[in-house]
């Protein structure tokens, strides 16, 4: 019966060659285009001295984007249930060069919000949720890892983009950086998405011999997904605080940008790490385990940031904090695979990251508006760990109705 069943698997490209080889070309399609997540903090500094505005004020591109970003996941996740993946991939591509082309136009801090939004935020987004429900796919045995590497092309974007984009913006300032970032999107990601034309198997994944079966539990799908949101909505805006704010928070210390990009780039490079080991603990321990463990970690993680704040010790907390939490969001996607059916995946994983996104544009404004409130960051950790232990409170609740059904069905 293994053998039929990995026949079957090879026949429909689950867990062939073929998967592992549009899984490296969803990641560096992922690693390309997730600039868009990520340029606005780079330039937050810049384009709140060009239009003269406040930091709360100057986090509103960020939450723009962020916000287009989160409807983008769900309504490209849809189309993608229907059409398959490659041609709202290849929309949301075009939309995303021109958008950097339109921002770097822009004559207001209001302009450059809608640009950030409208034209940025979703075009990236067909490269998050809707890429890790497509791999997810293309695989049975490997799930976990294969969707936590999709969803490392966010992470790698953020350890390679903010690194890089300094040196430009010295040099040429920040709309030539961003007109740049736009034609080299345009040239690279356009080739990219053409090579991911084939449909996702979904009938073998869903229901043939090779395919993992839907584990029960005693929520509805409705009050699963309810409890999933709120999960992921206060992860995010927990997470939020250091990605956002580390680099304005670096310049308020007198670090410098370069230090925070630094940091954020480290903070990044960690969160590869930590996706790629949730995705082996994952496919052994479960998806709701696993993001326990990472939520946990995160919010021990955000306490060292308050009374650390030497340039050795950020470095070095700003590298814990990446090794914590960057598993966290990918495991609402297993989570989703585990107890939802593989027909909706699109519509079901979209739904949950709006809602972590929904917590990070939430928690990049709230942050700075505490700052100006306070006049410093301290209170901005304390409120990211109160979101924490909501997010914790959540997936204990779902850890323990998974483990009474898991219980009542053996």
């Amino acid at each position: 019966m293994t053998t039929i069943s990995g026949n079957l698997a090879s026949k429909s490209g689950i867990d062939s060659g073929y998967a592992w080889t549009r899984l490296a070309i969803s990641v560096l399609l992922a690693t390309i285009g997730c600039v868009g997540s990520w340029a606005v903090i780079v330039v937050l500094p810049a384009v709140q001295a060009e239009f003269s505005v406040d930091r709360a004020a100057a986090s509103m591109p960020y939450t723009a984007t962020m916000v287009g970003f989160a409807a983008g996941n769900v309504l490209i996740g849809r189309v993608v249930d229907r059409l398959g993946y490659w041609i709202p991939a290849l929309f949301s591509s075009v939309a995303l060069a021109a958008g950097f082309v339109l921002a770097a136009l822009s004559q207001s801090i209001l302009q450059f919000a809608l640009v950030q939004g409208l034209f940025i935020g979703v075009g990236t987004s067909a490269i998050f949720g809707p890429l890790i429900a497509d791999i997810s796919h293309w695989f049975n045995r490997r799930r976990g890892v294969a969707m936590t590497a999709a969803a490392s092309g966010n992470y790698l974007a953020g350890a390679i983009w903010p690194t890089a984009m300094p040196y430009l913006i010295q040099g040429h300032g920040w709309r030539f950086t961003y007109a740049a970032i736009g034609i080299f999107c345009l040239v690279t990601m356009v080739p990219l998405v053409l090579m991911l034309r084939r449909r996702a198997p979904r009938q073998m994944a869903a229901g043939s011999p090779g395919s993992r079966t839907v584990q029960p539990i005693s929520l509805s799908p409705a009050a699963l997904q309810v409890l999933l949101v709120i999960a992921g909505l206060g992860c995010c805006v927990a997470m939020s605080m250091p990605q956002v704010h580390i680099v304005a928070y670096c310049m308020d210390l007198g670090y410098g940008v370069a230090h925070g990009a630094d940091m954020l780039s480290i903070m990044m490079a960690a969160g590869v790490v930590s996706r790629l080991a949730s995705g082996f603990i994952a496919d052994r321990i479960g998806g709701v385990k696993t993001l326990l463990i990472g939520s946990v970690l995160q919010c021990l993680s955000l306490f060292f940031y308050i009374p650390f704040d030497g340039l050795a010790s950020l470095y070095v907390v700003s590298l814990m904090f990446g090794l914590s939490q960057g598993g966290i969001v990918p495991c609402y996607a297993i989570i989703v695979r585990e107890y939802m059916p593989a027909k909706e995946a699109g519509q079901r994983i979209g739904i949950v990251m709006m809602a972590t996104i929904f917590g990070m544009a939430l928690g990049g404004w709230m942050s700075g508006w505490i700052y100006d409130l306070t006049g410093s960051y301290a209170a901005a950790f304390l409120n990211g760990i109160a979101w924490n232990l909501v997010n914790i409170a959540a997936m204990l609740l779902l850890m323990w109705k998974a483990n009474r059904s898991a219980a009542a069905v053996a």
